[in-house]
């Protein structure tokens, strides 16, 4: 018996719970790159269907949904092209893309989306901020399709604003006034909660007309391979890009630029193998934000968000640079951040870590490196296990953040460089590493709550050597 406990107790050393050696922090960031290395971009044969010739008319006004799905619908039968939208301003309703095709929105191009909402049904499958329903269709939207692309130099523009979209969060600095409808009238998120909580069937979950739920902009569910490049994405009604239950992802040289409610750059959701590189973000809320469902329904999937980095990207405003969850119940390892520019008055933390007990999981290996930080508001690094406690109410699935890195980040200023709230009893933030960071401009001193293992080393602090 004492012989088993020793072996046992060999065993968890070495290779940890999961069984698998862990691996060092050089070890894996090793094992990301040749996870990117291996990355590759999706093949097209060289067909153009230009969509013009189905009918498009790019006046402004003229409603092209038919003429591009036909123009698709076309390009997926022969085997796969390009689908080319240029030369004008082409309305549309939802476009929805099929394997082996490549929406390519030229540079004298913008496609622009209609605000009716009928422009968007029938309904489909999605997640709606991590709870599984039926809503609107995405604008841009795809499910179960492979080895496809949005590509050019031209504009997404949504159309969000005061006016359409962005009224039916329900704040009044957002457009919204008193005797309009919005999701708060509905009572969507309460609805949603009983849903998720209540393990009510999602094919019962019929949302749309009347719940003022907005659609994402572009929303890729259970898709492989697929990649979004060079285009600029505009007043977008909600989360801008959100691949979903999907794997081998390529999110390249793309401008964001929607200052809307719940506007996220980027929510790749319980997806594996994902590149973000080369892309500027200027969000009304996180710029990129990687998660993994809600409560009940995030745990059901049991489907992580892993093998992520974030390379070369340019964060401005939004609340925070790269955030993990808040919905996150299945679980988040491996992510990387790497060579990325941070900074604005507008720009609330750097690195973000958001969760709470009723969400669960387990977050595991996140690596950030030399990564500048300018200006925020809050801290360079945030990880807060009581995230919106208030309205989510006390739960039975503690959270556990553990295994988190930073080395060779810089900040000029902000209120905290760091800022940690663990849960009272509970080790579920542990083993935080800083190494040969500079902090200035930092207006108070660290907080540490119900945090267990934190190193600091070789961190100055408004000059100061620091040491935990």
């Amino acid at each position: 018996m004492r012989l088993f406990a020793l072996l046992s107790s060999f065993f968890l050393v070495t290779f940890g719970s999961s069984g698998f050696c862990q691996q060092t922090e050089k070890e894996s960031w090793e094992s990301i790159n040749r996870m990117v290395a291996n990355l590759k971009d999706p093949q097209f044969p060289d067909r153009v269907y230009n969509i013009t010739d189905f009918g498009a008319r790019g006046d402004g006004k003229t409603k092209n949904t038919e003429a591009i799905r036909a123009a698709i619908d076309k390009c997926h039968a022969d085997g796969g092209g390009q689908v080319l939208v240029a030369g004008g301003d082409f309305l549309t309703g939802s476009v929805h893309l099929k394997s082996n095709v490549n929406l390519h929105i030229a540079a004298d191009a913008v496609l622009r989306f209609s605000t009716d909402p009928k422009d968007y049904l029938p309904l489909v499958r999605t997640r709606w901020e991590g709870d599984d329903c039926y809503n609107y269709s995405p604008l841009i939207y795809a499910d179960g399709q492979t080895n496809f692309a949005v590509t050019g130099n031209g504009v997404l523009n949504g159309q969000g604003s005061n006016e359409y979209w962005w009224p039916w969060k329900g704040l009044t600095e957002m457009g919204w006034k008193k005797g309009t409808p919005s999701q708060l009238d509905a009572n969507c998120r309460p609805l949603l909660k009983k849903y998720n909580d209540t393990q009510v069937p999602v094919e019962k979950r019929q949302l749309g007309d009347g719940y003022y739920l907005r659609p994402q902009f572009i929303s890729f569910s259970h898709c492989k391979n697929f990649k979004i490049e060079d285009v600029t994405i505009t007043n977008s009604p909600f989360w801008v890009m959100h691949p979903l239950l999907s794997e081998n992802v390529i999110i390249r040289n793309v401008t964001v630029n929607t200052e809307g409610p719940n506007n996220d750059g980027c929510d790749p959701e319980s997806c594996k193998n994902v590149l973000i590189e080369n892309c500027t973000f200027n969000t009304g809320d996180d710029c990129i934000a990687l998660k993994s469902g809600r409560d009940f329904d995030g745990r059901k999937e049991n489907v992580p968000i892993e093998n992520v980095i974030v390379r070369n990207c340019f964060m401005h405003k939004g609340h925070g640079g790269v955030s993990l969850g808040s919905e996150i119940s299945g679980g988040c390892k491996n992510i990387f951040v790497e060579n990325c520019e941070m900074s604005s008055p507008e720009l609330d933390r750097a690195i973000r870590i958001k969760t709470n007990n009723s969400r669960g999981g387990i977050t595991d290996g996140v690596y950030v490196r030399n990564v500048a930080v300018g200006e925020v508001k809050d801290a360079v690094l945030s990880i807060n296990c009581s995230y919106d406690i208030k309205n989510e109410g006390e739960g039975k699935f503690p959270p556990l953040v553990k295994n988190v890195y930073l080395s060779d980040m810089t900040s000029k200023k902000s209120t905290y460089a760091i800022w940690l709230d663990g849960i009272k009893g509970l080790n579920c933030v542990d083993n935080i590493y800083v190494e040969n960071c500079v902090f200035a401009g930092v207006k108070e001193k660290n907080y540490m709550k119900d945090s267990g293992k934190v190193t600091l080393k070789n961190v100055l602090i408004n000059g100061v050597k620091t040491v935990q």
